[in-house]
């Protein structure tokens, strides 16, 4: 029997934090306010979409095929309660060969590999080391309970992941029997292919519910940064060194474009720098029990009278 698990916070310096612990490397998470093409492309590459909703009586959506062969897509059903969100942003992880899942996700796919859809669930449920971190972003509980589990009057939210596989693009659904085929595309088109779903499923709740929340798992914006600025300043050595008094407005031109470039990468590097070094502090703040400090600071006044 699966131990609880316990609701944590939807937030991209959480998620990125519980990849990390999971031992994934060089990816984060980034939230999206648009299913614009442009907002989508600052992001590149981008890995897999995760949709979170408020969770009620689902509305009638048009659903797409079943992949007539999906055994090959990492699906896992939902068996264990408040893990849909770790259990989304695995769905993604667990179906992009290009990432470095490290050893323990690695031994969960390959463990259950020839495991249906029920038994992966469960396979996740026990995982010790995916249950630890994944409460660990809980908030610390200052009257100490055995249950984490969210009760009646908590609000439930459900998270739908979208992740390109093997030339289509699919539609992953803990709640769901299996993996929805939504349409073949390319690395370069597969979000084309998953914009007119999620606008589906924004629009079939908005009549009763605002609360939607669209998040991009991403490679390390750092790492590209400097990928990025590694190049730039190749090519500024390169335009250095063919610089002459002969030399065109055009090829002068080209190389202050590519100084201001290399400017510009380096404040977004700083600047990414910066929210990870945040994204840290708060979530030392989240795993923090202040209870202790309150009430001896509390007692101490007291004790002297104030």
């Amino acid at each position: 029997m699966e131990e609880s698990w316990s609701t944590i916070e939807s937030d991209p310096g959480v998620f990125t934090a519980l990849m990390q612990e999971m031992g994934v490397r060089d990816v984060q998470v980034e939230e999206l306010y648009s299913l614009e093409s442009e907002a989508l492309q600052a992001l590149q590459p981008v890995h897999g979409l995760v949709f979170l909703f408020k969770y009620q009586s689902a509305p009638a959506l048009e659903t797409p095929p079943a992949a007539a062969d999906d055994s090959r897509v990492f699906f896992a059903q939902q068996v264990i309660p408040n893990a849909c969100a770790t259990q989304a942003i695995l769905s993604v992880l667990l179906n992009r060969p290009e990432i470095e899942i490290g050893p323990d996700l690695t031994s969960l796919k390959e463990f259950t590999a020839d495991f249906p859809a029920e038994m992966r669930g469960h396979a996740i449920g026990n995982s010790e080391t995916i249950r630890r971190v994944h409460n660990s972003f809980h908030p610390p509980d200052p009257i100490a309970t055995e249950d984490l589990r969210a009760t009646e009057e908590d609000e439930a939210f459900h998270f739908v992941s979208y992740v390109p596989f093997e030339g289509a693009v699919y539609e992953l659904d803990g709640l769901t029997p299996g993996p929805l085929r939504l349409g073949s595309a390319t690395e370069e088109t597969w979000m084309d292919v998953a914009r007119p779903r999620i606008q589906q499923r924004i629009e079939a709740y908005s009549g009763a519910e605002i609360r939607f929340n669209l998040m991009a798992i991403v490679k390390n914006r750092v790492t590209v940064a400097k990928e990025a600025l590694e190049a730039a300043q190749e090519l500024q050595e390169a335009l250095s060194v063919s610089l002459s008094d002969d030399s065109s407005p055009e090829e002068r031109a080209a190389l202050e474009q590519t100084q201001h470039q290399i400017s510009s990468l380096q404040a977004e590097i700083l600047q990414e720098e910066s929210k990870f070094e945040s994204w840290r502090n708060e979530n030392i703040r989240r795993k923090t029990n202040y209870v202790p400090f309150i009430f001896t600071f509390l007692q101490t006044l007291a004790e002297r009278g104030k």
